[in-house]
């Protein structure tokens, strides 16, 4: 190759760097593509800028998952060793890597094993970004806590004494209730305003929108804020996760299963309860007990309910429905434990800065990457 992909990554120069993987490596011969996989992987274990790091993973990815296999000569079978394969599923990715790259070193490459690499340099160009994500969230005052704690001992959030109280016994406990409008992008950026898409492309990172309520002509009175988040404490020691709009429910005993978003279709509730720091993040494979957590934050025999609602807006509205969610769960979470001012009325500038970096944590614990 008379230019190689790290001077594509690394280029001052707009015209060179950006261009398609495509076009780079038509005319590459196998072995040229192969020697540019290994000069890349380097590349990515050295560099200290997260930008080349990440478009590294991302060229690798598609090098192995797309070129590699389409060019004429590609061994079409081979074997994925099983401990690698493991590896992937623990999300150890970088010794999954390791594995399967010892491998090719051995027994060549072949379009099996170029698959594994392809899901493992895919996963691993994610997470980096949303490691990134941790630590700028972290860096947040008032956020650092949140991943020192790693025992319910440590947990210093307490569910305020109004959410507490009842006329007698056998009253259900107040609902907190958190409304939201949605947001209107008037710029049409196409999402370029997307972390990574805005690292790449700074400019098409500027975006203009506005918050807007909804409402249906002829039925509803006057618009009304459509994101809705509730909150209440519940005589039985579960976190209790709901979303109106899907029709599902969960009560949940383990701690790991609030770390579980694949489970079932309720991730978004849970990535708001763990950035909100009831469950913090720094408890996530801890040997902890949610039941001594409870305890810690409620009260003995107590639990904690999360309900969602959107208001039927359907998926696609490009109204940013996840992230208003997101932000509606987590002002809901922070009033019911002491973490904003006021249980009521518009949260002050320092609380909404807050919510925000949470709000972009959560995106990236739920898997939407916003």
């Amino acid at each position: 190759m008379a230019e190689t992909l790290i001077d594509v990554i690394t280029s001052g120069s707009a015209d060179r760097r950006d261009r398609s993987l495509e076009s780079v490596c038509e005319k590459a011969s196998l072995a040229e593509l192969l020697n540019a996989c290994a000069q890349l992987d380097r590349f990515r274990r050295t560099s200290d800028n997260l930008y080349e790091r990440v478009r590294a993973l991302f060229f690798l990815y598609a090098l192995h998952r797309f070129i590699l296999p389409a060019r004429p000569g590609f061994p079409a079978q081979g074997l994925i060793p099983f401990d690698g394969y493991i590896r992937l599923l623990d999300r150890r990715l970088e010794e999954a890597l390791d594995v399967f790259l010892r491998e090719q070193e051995r027994a060549g490459p072949s379009d099996s094993l170029s698959s594994a690499l392809a899901a493992a340099y895919h996963k691993l160009g994610f997470q980096t970004l949303a490691h990134q994500v941790r630590r700028s969230v972290r860096s947040v005052l008032g956020n650092q806590w949140m991943f020192r704690a790693g025992h319910p001992g440590d947990q210093p959030l307490r569910i305020r004494p109004e959410l507490l109280a009842r006329a007698t016994p056998a009253s259900p406990f107040p609902v907190l209730r958190e409304r939201t409008p949605v947001r209107m992008d008037l710029s049409h950026s196409g999402w370029s305003d997307i972390f990574f898409l805005g690292m790449d492309f700074p400019e098409g990172a500027r975006v203009l929108n506005i918050s807007i309520d909804l409402g249906v002509h002829g039925r509803d009175a006057a618009p009304q804020p459509p994101v809705e988040a509730c909150v209440r404490v519940i005589d039985e020691p579960v976190l209790r996760l709901a979303s109106v709009d899907l029709g599902c429910r969960a009560d949940i005993t383990e701690l790991s299963e609030v770390f579980d978003f694949a489970r079932d279709y309720l991730g978004l509730l849970k990535a708001a309860v763990i950035a909100a720091g009831v469950v913090p993040p720094g408890m996530e494979g801890s040997e902890a007990r949610l039941h001594d957590l409870l305890v810690q934050v409620i009260g003995p025999g107590l639990g904690l309910e999360v309900v969602s609602r959107v208001g039927g807006i359907p998926k696609g509205s490009r109204l940013a429905v996840s992230t208003t969610l997101l932000a509606c769960l987590i002002s809901a979470l922070m009033r019911a434990t002491g973490q904003a001012r006021s249980l009521s009325g518009p949260l002050e500038e320092d609380e909404r800065r807050l919510v925000a970096a949470r709000a972009i944590l959560g995106e990236w614990l739920g898997g939407s990457g916003g």
